[in-house]
């Protein structure tokens, strides 16, 4: 899942969309606009997902306020917290909450293949 999902291609969280599809995740996308990247829409509601593994976060600790409780409620087994989206607050109730943090990039994890 990306949780700050952009319709703008020159956006990081964009690019994650495109190379975690051409990877074969299954992914959900979850922004603040509307778009489509590679087949997958970005969802603007905080939809019900059961089973999330991996959410690759993409919001900026200012703006993450309104989006904590949904993130943790999702409930998945690793957050990580992309270049900018440091939060020491929300890693600690990720990590309190028993989920794996790391502070990584995405697309440097997928082109390296430790994903």
């Amino acid at each position: 899942m990306v949780l700050g999902a952009s319709p703008n291609p020159r956006r990081a969280s964009y690019m994650a969309v495109e190379r975690l599809v051409g990877n074969g995740y299954p992914v959900r996308a979850i922004g603040i606009r509307k778009g489509r990247i590679n087949g997958v829409d970005i969802e603007l509601d905080r939809p019900a997902i059961n089973e999330v593994h991996t959410l690759s976060l993409y919001i900026r600790e200012k703006n993450m306020t309104d989006w904590r409780v949904y993130a943790l409620g999702l409930k998945p087994d690793r957050i990580i917290f992309n270049p900018g989206t440091e939060n020491q607050h929300f890693e600690a109730e990720a990590r309190m909450a028993g989920i794996e943090v790391d502070y990584a990039c995405t697309l440097v994890m997928l082109s390296t293949n430790s994903y």
